[in-house]
Parts: C-alpha cells; structure tokens; sequence
C-alpha cells in the first residue's frame, strides 16, 4: 500500500482514437502496402522477368523447335521451305536402319575375351544391385532405378564389345564419342592432379611453371585444332626434322584408325589439361597441412597420407570436374573436325561432328534426331554418375 509521501502516479492513457482516425490509419497503411507492392512488381518487371523471359526464348523455343524438326523432313522447294511430318523415322534410320552402320556400328559376334568382358561386367552390376536390395536402404523407386542404371550399362558393354572386340566390327559415332569422353578424361586428370601435385611443391620456378600449364587454355579450340594439324604434319610441318631422324617423313596419321583417334584424343587432352590442373590446385592449396604432417609424423607413408587423406579431401572437387568434363566431352567436335574431317572413313567422327555433317547437308531432321539422341545419353551417363559418386562422398564424409 502507498504512504502518503509516495504517492502512486498514475500514467496517462493516451485517448481513444476516433472512428475517423482510425479509418485514416487504415487507409495509410493500405497506401503503404500498395505502394511496396508496387515498387516490388516495378522491379520483379523491370529486372526479373526480361532475363526470364530471354532465358525461354533462348532454349526452350529452340528446344521445342528441334523436336519438331527431329520428327519432321526438310524439303526445299521453289515457294519455299516445307517441314513434312515423319514420324520417327529419323531415329529409326540412325538405331536400326541405314545409318545405324554410322551412328551404332558394325555388330559382329564377340572374342572370347569380348564374351568374359561382357559376362564380368554382368556379373558384377548384378551383384550390385542384389547388395543393394538386401541392404534395406534403398527405397523401391531407387531400386527400380539402379536396375535400369545397370541394364543400360551391360547394353552399352556389349555395344562397346561387339564392335571393338569382334572380328570385323566397326564402332560407329556413339562408341567413338564413348571413346574420346573415357579415355580423354582419365587422360586429363591424371596429367592435372600430377601437375598440381608438382606445383605445390616448394621448388624454384614454380610460379612460372603455374602460367606456363595454363596457356593452353587460353587458346581457342580451332586455333588448337589447327596447331596439332601443323604439328602432325610429316612432310612440311614445324616438326618435320624430328620426324625424319624417326624415319616417319612419309607417315600420316589418317592411314590407321586408331592412330587418327589417338591423335583427336592427345590434342583434346593438351587443350583440356589445364582446366583440370587449375582446379585441382586450388583445391590442394586449400588442404590443411597439418593433418598431412600429423600423419607422416604418426609413421604413414607418402602413399598412404596420399591416398586416405589428400584423395577424399579433393574427391568433391574432382565429383565436379568429371561431371563437367563428361559433359564437355559428349560435345567434341573441333579437334575431329579440324585434324582429320571425322576420317578415315568414320573413324573419328564424333556424334556432334556426324549431326554437324548432317545439318551441312540440310538433312535437319537427322542432325536434330542426332542431338536430341546425344541429349538423352549425357543425361544418363551424368545422372547414373552423379548417383553413383554421391554415396562415395557420404561415405568419405
């Protein structure tokens, strides 16, 4: 209870507003929110939905554009130009009629060891996946996916077979593409982490050697492809010395099949190396050191801190890199085209080179059935890799 020399004090209330007043704080606020969701749509229309919009008109009208014309027939005529309608017949001349001998290949039955590649791989993919399904952590739809994952693998196994460990098959554009992305890749990594490996090191120069890994990638890919186009040239090129004290003047390199693709895969490798090298060394740079020296300290050998420390480090880095590089790889074009016109014969014409061919004829609706074919084969080989490389990286993590 208060005394009498400290009274309570009372604080005054502030009055009840009005009916007028408070219909005008109503209004206020309903200007204020009007006004702020002006400003964002000005904005949203302004600076949002012409990049949207850009976007669509960039790849998807063009993407539907294509569909259509993979369906379609492009005839020329004194009008005009008419788009007949097909079906999929482009499609079934590159999978089973007469470009399939292009597109697939020449089948023939397998070797010997062709049949035991097949069988291993078989064997292995179904052992996979019974692992998979007796473990109970994969949800059915993952399970259904693992299977069609495996099938399409034996499928391309027994492609990749029957046309390189047969008795007169030919591999046609997708086993080449397939060819050029495997061994291209493992090529550039290697030969990147190895750099990158060097260039950390504390040697003299080693700043210099950094630039100098890195000029390749400032060249363009036709000005590389017509560089090892002159380097290759027996007979008048800037190494025609060397070729001669090798007794190789009047070599060519279009003569074998295989030499003419080792020479499309030595060039993309040159050209794509340093990309590699770059983000692998980054990537090395940002690793702590001192886990490294705890382990050589603990008795662990330069191999073991190598591969249980430094190679699941970079695995997330290196997820990243292959991806790009598969992808970037499906698309080869310039070093085919460039060093040997996709010869001899076919043999180093890439998908993307044999749609590039296609569309110079102004047979549209086979170069569209090409890319739209190409499309569905990265999407694969890039989702089954990813999905497979994931749970790598959960269980390094």
């Amino acid at each position: 209870m208060a005394s009498r020399n400290n009274p309570i004090e009372l604080e005054p209330r502030e009055p009840i507003p009005s009916g007028s007043a408070l219909r005008s704080r109503a209004t206020r606020r309903a200007t204020d929110t009007l006004g702020a969701w002006r400003s964002d749509g000005a904005a949203r229309w302004l600076f949002i939905w012409p990049a949207v919009l850009l976007i669509l008109a960039l790849s998807v009208f063009p993407l539907v554009t294509s569909i259509a014309l993979s369906v379609s027939q492009l005839a020329f005529s004194e009008g005009g130009v008419h788009l007949d309608f097909t079906g999929f017949t482009n499609y079934q001349q590159l999978l089973f009629g007469l470009q399939s001998s292009e597109f697939i290949g020449v089948l023939k039955a397998p070797t010997p060891l062709g049949w035991a590649v097949i069988l291993a791989t078989v064997g292995l993919t179904a052992a996979a996946w019974v692992r998979a399904a007796r473990g109970g952590q994969v949800r059915p739809i993952g399970l259904i996916l693992r299977l069609l994952g495996g099938l399409f693998l034996c499928l391309m196994v027994v492609l990749l077979v029957r046309t390189l460990l047969s008795d007169g098959g030919r591999p046609g554009s997708v086993v080449v593409t397939i060819i050029f992305v495997l061994v291209g890749i493992a090529l550039q990594y290697v030969l990147g982490l190895g750099l990158a490996i060097l260039a950390v090191q504390q040697v003299p120069w080693r700043r210099f050697f950094r630039i100098l890994f890195l000029i390749p990638l400032t060249i363009t890919p036709v000005g590389i492809g017509y560089m090892f186009l002159m380097m290759t040239d027996t007979s008048k090129g800037p190494l025609e010395p060397i070729w001669v004290a090798l007794g190789l003047r009047d070599f060519t390199w279009v003569t074998d099949p295989w030499l003419a693709r080792i020479a499309v895969i030595i060039g993309d490798t040159w050209q794509w190396t340093p990309f590699v090298f770059i983000v692998l060394l980054a990537a090395l740079e940002s690793l702590d050191q001192e886990v490294k020296e705890a382990a050589l300290v603990d008795g662990a050998s330069r191999w073991q801190s190598f591969r249980h420390i430094t190679v699941p480090a970079l695995l997330p880095v290196t997820t990243t890199i292959v991806l790009i590089r598969i992808i970037e790889g499906f698309k080869i074009i310039d070093m085919p085209n460039i060093l040997l016109g996709g010869g001899p014969g076919t043999a180093t014409e890439s998908m993307t080179l044999q749609a590039y061919l296609a569309w110079n004829t102004l047979n549209v609706g086979r170069s569209a059935a090409i890319a739209y074919l190409l499309l569905i084969l990265v999407s694969i080989v890039a989702t089954t890799y990813v999905s497979f490389v994931r749970r790598r990286v959960t269980d390094f993590a």
